[in-house]
């Protein structure tokens, strides 16, 4: 699947090399060449992924990743540091700063992909293309195709990708806030309720089949998917 993915690189050949590799795979990108324009990119639009060079000309990448790590809105963004250092001081250095993955150059754009596919499945598994599946309920994301048992479910895109991001982070209970940020992207301007109304027709559409119960109103708070519903009950 494709991810918005933020290059910070101060040398315009590595910036553009790493940023038509990453287009020619269906990602979107935008650059900055330093910690200051990393911080202002991030802050106009939180990416899916952080490219983090070691050496930038106004701080270095582990003081950027510690900035980023203390920060609520940008403390789950993946970061994957890219440098020329490859001493085992180095590494364990950027990875207690705070990067998820740590890329020594000169590294080929197979290898690259690789990891950004990696730490996305870690850290942001709905931006996966991986199947998931609970109790008997299945999507994948790829073929946008649900079912339910041998059932298919028939799903309007946000719906879809509403469910994804449910099925991907079960348990976890979620504002409407965080879903509207999660699941319709940030800067979009609609109300809260909005998420009360795709989260009605997504139960609709499960219900025939009992999947609805998985999907759990928290009074005050938000909604939660329940894995560990009593499958026995999904028919009754």
């Amino acid at each position: 699947m494709s991810a918005s993915i933020l290059v910070v690189e101060d040398e315009p050949a590595i910036q553009e090399l790493i940023s038509v590799g990453l287009r020619r795979n269906g990602h979107e990108v935008r650059r900055a060449a330093s910690a200051e324009e990393a911080y202002g990119a991030v802050a106009a639009a939180l990416p899916d992924v952080i490219l983090l060079d070691w050496m930038l000309p106004d701080a270095s990448g582990p003081t950027l990743a510690r900035q980023l790590r203390s920060e609520t809105r940008t403390r789950e963004v993946p970061i994957i540091m890219l440098t020329a250092r490859a001493g085992d001081d180095d590494k364990v250095a950027g990875l207690e700063a705070g990067a998820d993955d740590y890329v020594t150059k000169p590294f080929s754009a197979r290898e690259l992909l690789a990891r950004i596919k990696a730490v996305m499945r870690r850290r942001a598994p709905q931006l996966a293309d991986d199947v998931v599946e609970i109790a008997g309920l299945r999507i994948d994301p790829a073929a946008h195709v649900v079912s339910a048992g041998d059932k298919p479910v028939d799903l309007w895109t946000t719906e879809l990708r509403l469910l994804h991001f449910f099925m991907t982070h079960p348990g976890r209970v979620f504002s409407r806030a965080r879903l509207l940020d999660e699941v319709w992207g940030e800067h979009v301007f609609v109300e809260e309720r909005t998420v009360d109304v795709h989260i009605r027709r997504l139960r609709q559409a499960l219900a025939p089949t009992g999947h609805d119960k998985l999907i759990e109103t928290v009074r005050g708070t938000g909604y939660r998917f329940k894995p560990d519903f009593n499958t026995a009950n999904l028919a009754a």
